[in-house]
């Protein structure tokens, strides 16, 4: 399949293309500073990739890209972005969550070998708190076995989970209720991962029209007030 993949939840810009080359799939990466840059650098970055790989928009399958949850600025601006290619080639879009993401490719870099994982996902959702998402793994699929959540590292339970995923540990490690012997293993969602995730997420009917295609959003409240602020500075 020709696949065009990127994700801009995080602090990186993450943009993954893919086709055929005599015959066995090639994949082209890039990976930049994200945050506020990312809406003046990600469609630059794109139509770079796109040229490296000798693809035209019009001959994509699919335009996969990070749906959330994630920084609210960088899921507008992959949502606007992928909403703006599908519009203007014709191409169905595949939004992928970022924790399922997150998951892919934890296991791809920890554990490509395992035939069942049960993983998970968390990411940071600054103002203290973090994402959560808990995945199975077998025979090649990935199962979201509860609904997102957002909570305080504290609150965080770990179920029958074999391993942790994301990139909360260096913020909130010390927060986390974790045994000494569960791994904890960083990554981040790749447009990679998206990439491998594409082929059984278009196949389950998990295609959208570019009118569509919207973020995922999990929390509402977005910011402190001052009170608030003031509030946790004394507490520190």
């Amino acid at each position: 399949m020709k696949l065009l993949a990127f994700d801009t939840s995080t602090e990186l810009i993450s943009i993954a293309v893919t086709r055929e080359v005599d015959g066995a799939p090639r994949v082209w990466q890039h990976t930049g500073a994200g945050g506020a840059q990312a809406s003046s650098a990600l469609i630059p970055a794109i139509e770079t990739l796109m040229a490296e790989a000798d693809l035209t928009f019009e001959a994509l399958d699919a335009i996969a890209f990070g749906r959330g949850p994630g920084s609210f600025t960088g899921l507008r601006t992959a949502c606007a972005v992928a909403q703006g290619l599908g519009f203007g080639a014709g191409v169905p879009l595949l939004p992928v969550d970022t924790l399922l993401a997150v998951a892919e490719e934890a296991r791809a870099q920890q554990a490509p070998q395992e035939q069942t994982l049960r993983l998970l996902a968390l990411l940071d959702a600054r103002m203290g708190e973090l994402y959560a998402a808990p995945y199975a793994y077998a025979d090649g699929d990935w199962l979201l076995q509860a609904d997102f959540s957002l909570l305080k590292p504290e609150q965080l339970a770990l179920g029958d989970a074999q391993a942790l995923a994301g990139n909360v540990f260096a913020e909130y490690g010390e927060r986390l209720p974790l045994p000494a012997d569960l791994p904890c293993w960083q990554a981040l969602p790749t447009a990679a991962a998206m990439l491998r995730l594409a082929p059984a997420l278009l196949a389950g009917g998990n295609a959208v029209a570019a009118a569509d295609a919207l973020p995922r959003y999990i929390r509402d409240k977005v910011a402190l007030t001052t009170e608030e602020r003031a509030a946790a500075k004394a507490a520190r």
